[in-house]
Formats: C-alpha cells, structure tokens, sequence
C-alpha cells in the first residue's frame, strides 16, 4: 500500500510529442526537427500516442532520418546562411550559438581551475532522451555541496546532476532528466528543512531511501589569505548558525553574510577574487574553487549530521529482511483526542516513531467551530509527518495504518524504504 488517496494525473497525461522530419524543398533552407506538445488524433492522426516508449522509439527514428536527409544534400547545408542552424525544437530555434556549451580547455598548469558543470534551472526542464546505464541523481546546489557528497554516498558512481532550487530537483525526475534526486530533510542542530516536507506533499515521487552524512565545516579562503584580514564570512544560514560560537572563539570581526549554499560561497570566493572574505563549506569546495583551508571542523557540534532522502518515480517493493523505515502523513478529522488515537495505533503494535513533524494545511489553513454557548473558536489546522520503524510489508504496519485511517480526513504513504545503518566516519571528503 503506497498511497490511500486518489492521485493527480502527471504532466504527461495531457501532453504527449508530436515529431515531424521536414526536408527541405530548395537547397536554400536546411532541414529542422519540429516539436509540438499537442496531441490531438483528429488534426493529428499519425500522431504519437500518450506511450512514453513510444515518444523514446520516434526520438531515435526521427534522429536517423535527420542524417539520411543531411547526408543526401551535405553542398546545399554547406552554402546555406543558415548553415549553423540544427533544429526547432518547441518552437525555439537551436543554433551553435545559443547551445551553451562548456568550452574544452586545456589546463597547462596544475593549478588551473576545472570549470564546474552549471546548475539546472527552471528553464532547462524538458523531456530528456535516453541515456546509458549511468544513474542520474540531482541535487540541489553546485558541486562541491553537501547534497552532492550524500548522493555520491547513496548512489556511488552515479552522475551527479546539480539543480539550482530544490523543486527543479523535483521536476528533473518526473520529466526523467533525472532518475533519481537526493534532497536533506533534516539536521541535528538546524532541524527540518520546511521546504521539502511541502515538496514531498505537492509533487508524486517516493521516497526509495535514506542516507545520513555528517556535516565537517571548514573556513576557507584565497590562497595567501590570513583569517586576520577577513572583513566577512558568507554561507548558508545554518552553516553560519552551526558555526557561530567557533567563529567568535577564533577572533574572528567579521560580519556574517547568507547566500543559497556553502558550495555555492566557496565559487563565489574564487570567481571575483575576494581577499577579504571568506566561505564555510567542505573541503571538497576548497579544492574545486582553488581555495585554502583556514581552519578544519569548525561546526559548534561535533555530532551535525544531515538526513537526506532518496526521490523516485516508482517506489520499491518492501521487505522484512532487513530494518525498514515508512514516511507518512495525515490530516485529522475534526474530534477530540484525535492525534493521541492516532499515534495509539503505533503504540498498540509495538511500532516506534523516529519522528513527528506537523506543517500547516494549506488548503485549509484554519477551522472555524461555532459553539451555541461558547462563542465562535478559530483553529488551526495542521499536516503531520510521521516516520515510523516497521516496513508495509509487515502486517503490524499494515493494520496500523488502517487503523489510522479511520481516525483520518486525509492519508498518504510517502514511501516504506531500507534504513541507513552505515556507520559515521569521522570525515567525509
């Protein structure tokens, strides 16, 4: 049992590929790969149907035809004006021009830079094609992040693809640019991240997995700079928060400045040269952006660790061979004791909770109860998260959740995945 409410169609149950090979009829005019995401059989019959194996088969066939055709007439390409002209796609024409490649350098001294793949933006999700056996995980940030290291850590060897918000991280796997996404939910010190909870109830994906990885912070600047000529400090706002008392004990006068990621204040540094200002982020940043450590774990707590979830399409079947967890969440009936008999379903079956997390309902954020003697009374109504210690392959759990359901005006399975049970090392570089 993955999900007990009705779901939304996905973004591809309305629009599906429309992909016509046009040749050129004069030599003037090279040849262009037209997209439309309109289906319609009656203007369209020999339209692509709604399979998405069947928009991957027109990919590869229409890729053929286009170098037959520009095979057959390579002299009139040649001559063409238009000659750097590649295809239409959606409309937009896409030229060498505005292709956005990175540039291929070659680095004759060690210490040159190695430029850094861009992040995905909103902009940049399109249908992707197929691809090799290399998993895609995104994540949000630039590389040298913390997200980056978790998803190296759950999945090794895969191809890391870096997303500048973490719903673009969302949208890369239901559009399949991505197969996976590795995104933090929670910090010891800093607790949940707000954001994705919200996520994870407005977008369909599950939660395959988890993965835990402490947090090492490290003051970093250009090379030759001393930590006494720093005027500021730049990061994230938890790294800055986990890192304030450390700061202050390294006589550190410098103001504190947030930014979108620690990955993402270290490229800062480097690229405008800023020899009065310093990053915190990992070690890993430092030798991406060519800067130097100033000074190692500099976090507050020794014990900052980061839950990270791991996102997919389809969830995975569930097991009782191994320690599972379950994510779930819920909205109560109107009733008293409503939250106590709920979280009694647990209890009752010897189930433990590793977390409870309550966010607003945004759909009906306060509940108005009229009292005949009492008066009117405002409340507010709230979503809670719960993870649970019991995979939905055990019959405990399963009667558990049937009971809450009872109990509920609301209930979703997020996803029943194997626990991270990985020691921590003490660094993670």
């Amino acid at each position: 049992m993955h999900s007990l409410i009705p779901t939304s169609s996905s973004a591809f149950a309305t629009s599906h590929s429309l992909f016509k090979p046009t040749r050129p009829p004069t030599s003037a005019r090279p040849f262009s790969i037209q997209c439309s995401y309109r289906y319609d059989p009656l203007t369209y019959p020999n339209a692509v149907g709604p399979s998405r194996a069947d928009w991957q088969s027109s990919c590869a066939i229409l890729s053929s035809q286009a170098q037959i055709i520009s095979q057959e007439d390579p002299q009139s390409q040649s001559q063409s004006p238009a000659a750097d002209h590649i295809a239409s796609v959606n409309g937009h024409n896409t030229t060498l021009e505005n292709l956005n490649l990175v540039p291929i350098q070659t680095l004759h001294d060690s210490t040159a830079l190695k430029p850094q793949p861009k992040p995905l933006s909103i902009t940049d999700l399109s249908p992707a094609p197929m691809h090799g056996s290399k998993l895609r995980v995104a994540y949000q940030g630039v590389p040298g992040a913390y997200s980056e290291a978790a998803a190296g850590k759950a999945y090794p060897d895969c191809d890391a693809i870096p997303c500048d918000q973490f719903e673009v991280a969302f949208q890369s796997v239901e559009l399949w640019i991505a197969d996976r996404a590795v995104l933090p939910v929670e910090n010891s010190l800093g607790g949940s991240i707000h954001r994705n909870y919200d996520l994870l109830l407005r977008h369909k994906l599950h939660i395959v997995g988890e993965v835990q990885l402490p947090v090492h912070h490290c003051l970093l600047a250009l090379p030759g700079v001393r930590k006494e000529y720093l005027t500021r400090v730049i990061s994230h706002p938890q790294a800055l928060a986990q890192c304030e008392h450390t700061l202050t004990k390294l006589g550190l006068n410098v103001t504190r400045e947030a930014v979108d990621d620690t990955a993402g204040a270290a490229e800062f540094v480097s690229i405008n040269n800023l020899r009065d200002t310093g990053a915190i982020a990992s070690a890993r940043a430092a030798k991406l952006y060519g800067l130097d450590i100033l000074a190692n774990e500099i976090q507050d707590d020794s014990g900052n660790v980061t839950r990270f979830v791991m996102l997919a399409r389809e969830p995975i079947i569930p097991r009782t061979d191994r320690p599972f967890k379950t994510s779930i969440v819920f909205a109560h009936e109107k009733g008293t004791s409503v939250l106590f008999k709920v979280l009694s379903a647990f209890a009752f079956r010897n189930i433990s909770l590793t977390k409870i997390e309550s966010r607003p309902h945004r759909s009906h954020p306060i509940r108005v109860e009229d009292g005949a003697n009492a008066g009117t009374a405002k409340h507010f109504e709230y979503l809670f998260y719960v993870d649970f210690e019991a995979s939905m392959a055990e019959p405990r759990a399963q009667n558990a959740l049937a009971e809450v359901q009872e109990f509920t005006s609301f209930l979703r399975v997020l996803g029943s995945y194997p626990m991270d049970m990985t020691p921590w090392s003490p660094r993670e570089d």
